[in-house]
């Protein structure tokens, strides 16, 4: 079997020489052919080469290539990898560019499954995740083996997460249900559903057909929203809603 390891990021890199390259930014280790590929996006050029090369090192038998950011990886491969594996370091899924980006890469290829690789193990960030549709989301905290374990696991069409993010998750369901309660206390179902709504950008005439109500009755339940949050226009309504449940 083959191992390759190519970089298409722009910036300069080291050969296998130790030599500066310029006009040809590619590093290749071949031991085959015929490879499967793997894409490891990373704006940080060493931690993506030595987190390649570290992989290969520990069993991974697929052929690599590098990628600074998502753009650069549909403008110079497109839908020939069979995953992609993105290093978000201590970022979080609170970067709306990056959401929206990795939102539309899930969308236009979904046949490539994508695997996150993070420092923060907040089990709200790993739902999220999710929710947007990646196939595992890997905690830098593991070791080299599990890790491409889980990779393998999730181009296979399964899921991985790692079990260290399950440590919050019994004080993560019991801030829920404290919300919960709250919300149950404060606004009526139909209030809480308009809410939701709300927070989804929806206008009144959808929020209306959605729930099977006039659109004037939508209009009442905002306002009853709005006196009970202080808030002036649904804008404030969305804004205080969130700041509720993120504390």
């Amino acid at each position: 079997m083959s191992t390759a390891i190519k970089t298409y990021d722009p910036t300069a890199t080291l050969t296998e020489l130790g030599l500066l390259a310029t006009s040809q930014p590619e590093i290749t280790t071949r031991l085959g052919k015929d490879p499967r590929k793997l894409a490891i996006i990373d704006d940080r050029a060493l931690d993506r080469e030595c987190l390649a090369r570290s992989l290969v090192a520990h069993g991974l038998d697929m052929s690599v290539d590098l990628f600074s950011s998502i753009d650069s990886w549909r403008k110079t491969s497109g839908p020939r990898h069979e995953g992609i594996l993105i290093n978000i370091g201590h970022s979080d899924f609170y970067n709306d560019k990056f959401l929206q980006d990795l939102q539309n890469l899930i969308k236009d290829f979904p046949a490539v499954h994508v695997v996150i690789l993070a420092d923060n193990r907040d089990l709200r960030q790993v739902l999220r995740a999710f929710e947007v549709g990646v196939h595992g989301y890997i905690s830098s905290a593991i070791g080299l083996a599990v890790c491409v374990s889980a990779i393998s696991l999730a181009l296979a069409g399964g899921s991985f997460i790692s079990a260290e993010t399950l440590d919050d998750l019994p004080q993560l369901m019991a801030m829920a249900e404290k919300r919960e309660r709250h919300r149950a206390a404060m606004f009526t179902q139909r209030e809480a559903d308009v809410i939701d709504a709300l927070t989804q950008g929806k206008p009144n005439k959808i929020i209306a057909y959605e729930l099977t109500l006039r659109e004037s009755t939508v209009k009442v339940h905002i306002r009853n929203i709005m006196k009970k949050l202080n808030a002036r226009n649904r804008t404030e309504v969305i804004f205080k809603i969130s700041d509720m449940y993120q504390h």
